[in-house]
């Protein structure tokens, strides 16, 4: 993820990722939270799971809860974490549905620390 701006001004739709992220974290007090859009608008959560069979991150659970509802394309990722930044394998995920969109990296309190592309 290359940054592009430390202080990212998001649009409406992507404040909208944001908040259904850090909600999506604070339910259930995951280490993150993230949300996608996909090309016809509707967006889809995901939080980080930690379970002695399973691990998933909260953004390639966002993207296949998008993936799987029939999302062929995605507009935009973001992701709320205390990370420095998205790791690679969330970055390919996205990636494989549609390259070169935004991913927003995220702190817990709502600040958007990077902006770059997958």
């Amino acid at each position: 993820m290359s940054e592009q701006s430390a202080t990212a001004e998001l649009s409406a739709e992507d404040r909208k990722l944001l908040t259904m992220a850090r909600s999506a974290r604070a339910r259930i007090n995951a280490i993150e939270g993230a949300a996608v859009r996909d090309g016809d608008g509707r967006t889809y959560t995901g939080v980080s799971v930690r379970l002695p069979s399973l691990s998933i991150s909260a953004l390639h659970l966002a993207v296949a809860s998008a993936v799987a509802a029939g999302a062929t394309a995605l507009e935009a990722a973001l992701v709320v974490t205390e990370a420095s930044k998205v790791d690679p394998g969330d970055l390919a995920a996205v990636r494989d549905v549609t390259a070169g969109i935004p991913v927003y990296l995220a702190t817990p309190d709502g600040t958007v620390a990077a902006v770059g592309t997958a």
